[in-house]
């Protein structure tokens, strides 16, 4: 009984499970607000560019 517990307690694959979903937790996070502050960006060059290029009416 007493070796199954000592078994039990050095198994730490369920932490590594922990530690790898925390880490593409992170990575989610960081890659939604980059491509929400890149996305903004790349949205009023275009809209600048558009606006050159339009001919007056």
């Amino acid at each position: 009984m007493n070796n199954a517990f000592l078994d039990m307690m050095q198994d730490d694959e369920g932490a590594t499970l922990v530690e790898y979903g925390l880490v593409v937790s992170l990575i989610a996070v960081a890659a939604i607000v980059a491509i929400g502050t890149l996305g903004q960006k790349v949205s009023d060059t275009f809209n600048a560019i558009a606006a050159k290029i339009t001919p007056p009416s």
